[in-house]
């Protein structure tokens, strides 16, 4: 790379100077289609883009969003004693949740007490009660919510859906991942694998600062020298990238330059929250202890989502209670349910809800029938994950455990169909939304994947 020294180098008429601004010049009228340019759907899109809401360490279903009036009638049984056939948690005693379910809405979908501002909302939500996984190891259910994949590392959600639909905005990352979690697959979470490297995530691990994006700006060239050093610099690229057709990764780079170019301007005016009115902060409890963290993230999240970013994820930490789940389960709901409520006003208020669709989940649920007093286990086989917006019938419960919420028995919802259905409200074809990479086309849903087709309005 030239230097600054050498590149400003003037020797009479200033030549050094020049021939910078010469190849720069020519660099920059060189054809190049950007890897994140808008895409044609395989078939019209209920939504636009998705805001998922990751409840990192498996959300208690039964005291939540799946109402199981048999907990109550059972309490202190073991599965086996309750109902023959559902001992698949023998040695344990049934345990009635501690909160009580009242229904909401015209649909009077049952909610907990847990979550009084999102009931509010209960007929925009799609309760999706029949939802399971493979494994009930934090570590591999994570990245399997997220990729599919357990075994393998495999193309995030939402590198795929960045990699069918490209996005809206040119100049922030189509793929933003917000708190994302350190541990437990770490960026696989968010990464693209075999995809182009320009289809990964961009992480933001602080709400409250505007340099949350590390290295994306230019501490030694400001305005038209930055541009064109910048444009000197991506010629050396292409060359490379043209001698390298099959290296993916350099495509990657020239567009991370780019983005981050752009970037430098339009990201702290995004995360600018000093332009928001301050009933709009109290509308998302931003100013409260309890509910500023995911609060900001949620906001965000509206701001991001209307400036054209096509995959937003949010990360609320701590659901894993083996123990302390009556003061711990109710901080995890104090802490989101405001946050969440307010995202889906505001986007309704903004007339757009109707094409985003929010998904909210964890890695999976726990069990209804505990070895302790006050804690519930890992359950892998029955949980509840919930859609809202984007072209989901709202008011509605899809799907559903046995009696006590063991297990998943009717209209259930593996991972993969989950993944299918959001491909599909955003117009792509789960089937069809491949990439060929060592001798075979994979796709986020490997050889499995059914699309809800009952929950689409």
């Amino acid at each position: 790379m030239i230097s600054r020294r050498n590149a400003l180098k003037t020797t009479g008429c200033g030549f050094g100077y020049l021939a910078f601004s010469a190849l720069a010049t020519q660099a920059a009228t060189r054809d190049y289609k950007n890897p994140l340019r808008p895409k044609e759907t395989h078939f019209a899109p209920k939504a636009k883009r998705v805001i998922f809401l990751c409840m990192r360490g498996g959300p208690s279903h039964v005291d939540t969003f799946d109402y199981k009036p048999e907990l109550a009638k059972f309490d202190g049984k073991s599965p086996g004693e309750a109902a023959k056939g559902q001992n698949a948690q023998k040695g344990r005693k049934l345990m009635k949740s501690p909160w009580e379910f009242n229904p909401h809405g015209e649909s009077g979908l049952p909610i907990s007490t847990l979550y009084p501002h999102l009931a509010k909302h209960a007929d925009d939500l799609c309760l999706l009660n029949g939802s399971y996984t493979d494994i009930p190891n934090h570590p591999q259910a994570l990245v399997q919510l997220h990729t599919g994949n357990f075994q393998f590392v495999r193309p995030s959600m939402g590198a795929w859906v960045l990699y069918g639909l490209g996005t809206e905005s040119q100049d922030l990352p189509g793929f933003i991942t917000i708190k994302p979690p350190a541990r437990l697959g770490g960026a696989q979470n968010y990464g693209s694998a075999f995809l182009p490297a320009v289809y990964q995530g961009t992480a933001i691990n602080d709400v409250r600062s505007s340099d949350a994006i590390g290295n994306i700006q230019n501490t030694r060239f400001q305005g038209d020298l930055q541009r064109k050093q910048l444009d000197l610099l991506q010629s050396m690229n292409r060359n490379a990238a043209d001698r390298n057709p099959s290296n993916s990764q350099l495509e990657g780079v020239i567009e991370s330059y780019e983005l981050g170019y752009r970037m430098q301007a339009a990201v702290p005016e995004v995360m600018d929250l000093s332009g928001e009115s301050s009933s709009t902060l109290k509308h998302y409890g931003i100013g409260d202890s309890k509910t500023d963290e995911f609060g900001r993230q949620c906001l965000m999240a509206r701001r991001f989502a209307e400036a054209g970013v096509r995959f937003i994820e949010l990360t609320h930490e701590g659901w894993d209670q083996h123990n302390g789940l009556r003061a711990k389960l109710a901080s995890n709901c104090k802490a989101t349910d405001q946050p969440i409520a307010a995202l889906i006003s505001d986007l309704k208020q903004r007339d757009m809800l109707k094409d985003t669709l929010i998904v909210w989940s964890g890695e999976f649920g726990r069990t209804p029938a505990v070895r302790r007093d006050d804690g519930r286990d890992h359950n892998s086989t029955g949980f509840t994950a919930w859609m809202c917006g984007g072209g989901v019938k709202g008011g509605l419960r899809y799907g559903s455990t046995d009696d006590f919420g063991i297990a998943a028995v009717e209209n259930t919802m593996h991972v993969h169909d989950l993944h299918a259905t959001t491909l599909h409200l955003l117009g792509l074809d789960h089937t069809k939304l491949t990439y060929r990479y060592a001798g075979r086309d994979f796709r986020l849903t490997d050889v499995y994947g059914r699309v809800a087709d009952e929950i689409i309005a």
